[in-house]
């Protein structure tokens, strides 16, 4: 199963703060969110409402660093926000998250299968995409 691409990426959480103060949260989850993400950010802002925990801020931040790692691991294929899906079944032991490229038109490319990883502390966030050819 060759490789085909390997994307990295860091975003610093400040940054993002700093964007949703301006734009707001709800619009943000609405442009880079797939439908199944934002269904998940919408019962995480009900249940967190001002984000005095940081839950939403986290939330976005992961899956904004993790589509920019997948972007980058897909080149030449230019994906959309809302293409690429990320899972991270919090609270399920034993399972791995998951990354899935669902490209609006079938002549989109040859990934076949993307393996994540993400790491988070403090005010940095990390994404590794792997972009996998069967």
């Amino acid at each position: 199963m060759p490789i085909l691409g390997i994307g990295v990426d860091i975003l610093y959480l400040p940054r993002l703060i700093n964007l949703l103060s301006r734009r707001g949260s709800e619009a943000f989850a609405t442009r880079i969110l797939s439908s199944q993400e934002l269904r998940t950010f919408q019962l995480l802002a009900e249940q967190h409402g001002e984000d005095k925990t940081g839950r939403i801020t986290q939330f976005l931040g992961v899956r904004w660093a993790v589509k920019e790692a997948a972007y980058k691991a897909l080149y030449p294929i230019r994906p959309t926000w809302k293409e690429v899906t990320y899972s991270s079944f919090n609270g399920t032991t034993g399972v791995k998250p998951t990354l899935v490229y669902r490209p609006v038109h079938d002549d989109a490319g040859p990934a076949n299968k993307l393996h994540v990883s993400v790491s988070h502390d403090g005010d940095y966030i990390y994404a590794q995409v792997i972009a996998e050819s069967t």
